[in-house]
C-alpha cells in the first residue's frame, strides 16, 4: 500500500486557456493590491479617444461635403435649366404657357369636386366688420350717373327695380381678399341663378363674361360658380344701398371665390363657351380664384 504526502488545497497558478482582454485603465491587481492608473495615463487615454473621434468625424464630414456639393451642383443646374427653358415658352395671360396650364389644371381639379350644395359659412351681425373696408377702383366712377345705369343681361336691358324684382336674399359671409385680408359683410340680393333661370345660357355656355360700363373692369366666372345659391347680384351691403366705392349700383358677391372676381359696378354680363378675359387673369393671377 503506497503511502502518499499530504494533499495541498492551493491549486497553484493556473493558465487560461482563452485569452484574456482588459483594459489598460482598469484597476490591476496583484496579491490582493490594487493599482489605479495614474491621472496622466487618464488624460494621455482621453486625449487619444477624442483624436479618433475627431478623425472619424472628419473622414464622415468629408464624404458628405462631397456627396452634398455634387447634389447641390446637380439640383442648381436643374433648376436654372428648368427656369430659363420656363422663360424661353410663349406666354398666356402674362404667364409662360406651363404654369398657366397648370392652373388650369388645378382648376379642373377644383370644379371635380365643386358643390353647389356646399355652402360658405354664415356669421351673426355682431360680427360685420365695420366700417366697411373700401378696396380696388378699378372701372368705378364717383360721378356715374345712377339714375341712367341698366344691366345689360345677355342681351336684355335691366334696371336695378327689374334686379329688385327677384326675390331678395340676404347672407352675412367672410369676403375674402387674395392679398390675405378678410372682413365680415353682409350681402342683399337676387341670386344670379334666379336671373340665369329667367335669361337661360344657350347649351354650349361654360362661363359668365362680367364687366363694368365701358370695360375699365372685367373678370369671367365659371357656370357652376355662378350657380352657386350663395352667388348674388348685390345691391345693398350691411343693411344700406350700396355706396360708389363699393360698387352701386349693383355688384357681384361670389363668397366661393377671392375679392378679385367679386366685380363691382356691373354693367353688362354675357354667357361665353370658351374663357373670357378677366382682368387679373391677364396680369399673371389665376383665372378661377376660388377657394
Amino acid at each position: 500500500m503506497s503511502e502518499s504526502g499530504p494533499q495541498s488545497s492551493d491549486p497553484g497558478p493556473q493558465t487560461s486557456t482563452q485569452g484574456e482582454t482588459t483594459d489598460a485603465l482598469e484597476p490591476r491587481t496583484e496579491d490582493s493590491v490594487v493599482y489605479e492608473p495614474a491621472p496622466e495615463e487618464i488624460e494621455a487615454a482621453r486625449i487619444a479617444a477624442i483624436a479618433a473621434n475627431d478623425r472619424e468625424v472628419a473622414e464622415q464630414l468629408r464624404r458628405m461635403s462631397r456627396r452634398g456639393f455634387l447634389t447641390l451642383g446637380v439640383g442648381a443646374a436643374a433648376a436654372v435649366g428648368a427656369w430659363k427653358w420656363l422663360g424661353s415658352r410663349g406666354r398666356e395671360g402674362d404667364l409662360p404657357w406651363p404654369l398657366r396650364r397648370m392652373l388650369h389644371f388645378n382648376e379642373a381639379v377644383a370644379l371635380s369636386y365643386f358643390s353647389t350644395a356646399r355652402l360658405n359659412p354664415t356669421f351673426p351681425a355682431s360680427m360685420i366688420t365695420r366700417p366697411a373696408r373700401i378696396n380696388g377702383g378699378d372701372g368705378l366712377d364717383e360721378h356715374a350717373d345712377l339714375a341712367g345705369w341698366r344691366l345689360d343681361f345677355a342681351g336684355n336691358a335691366l334696371t336695378l327695380d327689374d334686379v329688385k324684382s327677384f326675390p331678395k336674399r340676404s347672407m352675412i359671409t367672410e369676403f375674402r381678399c387674395i392679398e390675405g385680408w378678410s372682413t365680415i359683410v353682409q350681402w342683399t340680393g337676387a341670386r344670379l341663378s334666379d336671373v340665369i333661370a329667367k335669361f337661360p345660357p344657350p347649351p354650349s355656355a361654360r362661363y359668365l363674361s362680367m364687366s363694368t360700363p365701358g370695360g375699365g373692369y372685367y373678370v369671367s366666372i365659371d357656370m357652376p360658380s355662378a350657380m352657386h345659391q350663395q352667388t348674388l347680384l348685390a345691391y345693398e351691403m350691411n343693411g344700406a344701398p350700396l355706396t360708389w366705392q363699393h360698387g352701386a349700383p349693383l355688384r357681384l358677391a361670389i363668397p366661393v371665390k377671392y375679392g378679385v372676381k367679386n366685380i363691382k359696378r356691373i354693367g353688362q354680363i354675357a354667357y361665353a363657351s370658351v374663357r373670357p378675359p378677366d382682368f387679373w387673369g391677364e396680369r399673371g393671377y389665376d383665372d378661377y380664384a376660388g377657394h
